[in-house]
């Protein structure tokens, strides 16, 4: 008598999925955490000056954009080869990932001048993002190749966001407990964890792959651009993106100087944020399935708003009120993560680019997460320079240029990608969800 228990599809899906998704949480190092203590770092310990660092910031993430679309056209010609010539390559990308990282947040500051300093961090930062890129369209385009339907993409995108949640948490917490040394060590041991689960999970689904590459050797960088629910969908996500990338490269200033909060705390604002959007994950999966992935984005989009707008209303000592905002918005957030990407997923189903094109799509894809980041650090801060605000500062006019830029303007964005998204995709969702799936719960 077998006194196991038997192992349930939903259990076998959860464990391929979470296997999946775990290089998520290395990778996710090198994206917002970046732009959150890079800016401070350099700023504050190096002496650059923020619109010139600004300005450095914009001009390495613009090139690393450009290139996402040829690097997502290089990734479908991999995948069209096999799944062996995929593996090297994000071995390869993982170890420069790694390098490019180290050389980033231990610059030899002594031996360089500013204007070195200033060449530094631009060559590392592009270095670093260029291989995360690459990996990352990979790891993207794999789980879109898979197909399976909104539900089972939401599944896919939802643990890949949940590990890179957790990834951002860690690496925007841990510096200020470990130091930049055992935080770096930690991401050279994830990207090696990650890369193992993922190539096991790969190599169960490895005949799914090959059967959909098969006949389909063509493939133009321009493909995702014919398609019109392509390009209403990365409308919203940009002035969404957007509206999320303002406030993530000034949260420091704004606690520092506006809250004027203990350095101690810096930390539990971080972690409480992006906890909060890793735990709110099971709920908005719920959520997708009663209601749709469209509704479900709309709902996060609302709940985004009507947290985050009361910023504008702190002051400094008001540490428990942002707080507050922090969980709240980091529930919203977890909305943000899941549906975009199961929607590019279905999207790539129903123009019938499966196994095709997909590589095309997460390139362009990623290239407008970039711009949103290289718009909110090369236009924020030379402004908040331009308007007399410098880090340290703390009077008056300085402090509202500050609480406008971090509490108002990521809300004005947010309600222009709810309208965006009502009226390109709400009222047509065919676009991407297809015919047989545009019902009122779509």
């Amino acid at each position: 008598m077998n006194d196991m228990a038997p192992v349930t599809p939903s259990a076998v899906q959860r464990k391929t999925s979470a296997a999946y998704g775990l290089l998520g949480l290395p990778l996710a190092f090198v994206a917002l955490p970046v732009y959150v203590h890079l800016p401070n770092l350099y700023a504050q310990q190096y002496g650059v000056p923020l619109a010139a660092l600004g300005a450095v910031l914009l001009l390495s993430r613009s090139i690393d954009a450009v290139v996402d679309p040829w690097l997502g056209r290089f990734g479908d010609r991999l995948y069209r080869h096999s799944w062996q010539a995929v593996w090297m390559a994000a071995m390869l990308l993982a170890t420069v990932v790694a390098l490019g990282f180290a050389a980033l947040f231990f610059p030899p500051a002594a031996s360089l001048s500013p204007a070195g300093l200033l060449w530094w961090v631009g060559c590392a930062l592009t270095l670093s993002h260029l291989a995360y890129s690459g990996l990352g369209i990979l790891h993207q385009a794999w789980a879109a190749r898979q197909g399976g339907g909104g539900i089972a993409q939401s599944r896919w995108v939802a643990w890949r966001e949940g590990f890179a949640l957790v990834g951002v948490l860690l690496a925007s917490a841990l510096p200020a407990i470990w130091g930049w040394e055992l935080t770096t060590a930690l991401l050279v041991v994830m990207l090696a964890l990650g890369l193992i689960t993922w190539q096991r999970t790969a190599q169960n689904a490895a005949p799914a792959i090959a059967s959909a590459a098969t006949g389909h050797e063509a493939s133009s960088l321009w493909q995702p651009w014919k398609h019109a629910g392509f390009r209403r969908l990365l409308l919203v996500f940009m002035l969404n993106g957007l509206a999320s990338a303002v406030p993530a490269t000034l949260v420091l200033f704004f606690v520092q100087d506006l809250l004027q909060a203990p350095k101690a705390m810096e930390p539990l604002f971080l972690g409480l944020y992006f906890a909060a959007g890793a735990l709110s994950f099971p709920l908005w999966l719920q959520v997708i399935d009663r209601i749709g992935l469209l509704r479900t984005w709309a709902t996060g989009m609302t709940l985004s708003v009507l947290a985050f707008v009361s910023v504008i209303t702190l002051g400094a000592g008001d540490t428990t009120g942002f707080l507050v905002v922090c969980a709240l918005s980091g529930m919203a957030l977890g909305a943000d993560l899941t549906v975009p990407g199961a929607l590019l997923n279905q999207l790539i189903d129903r123009c019938g680019e499966r196994g095709r094109t997909d590589g095309a799509f997460m390139g362009w894809w990623n290239l407008a997460t970039k711009l949103n980041l290289a718009l909110a650090a090369g236009l924020s801060l030379p402004l908040l320079g331009l308007w007399g605000y410098a880090p340290g500062q703390q009077d008056a006019d300085a402090v509202l240029a500050l609480g406008l830029a971090y509490g108002l303007l990521p809300c004005v964005l947010k309600l222009l990608a709810g309208l965006a998204l009502y009226l390109s995709l709400m009222r047509q969702p065919d676009l991407i969800l297809g015919p047989a799936k545009a019902h009122p719960s779509a």
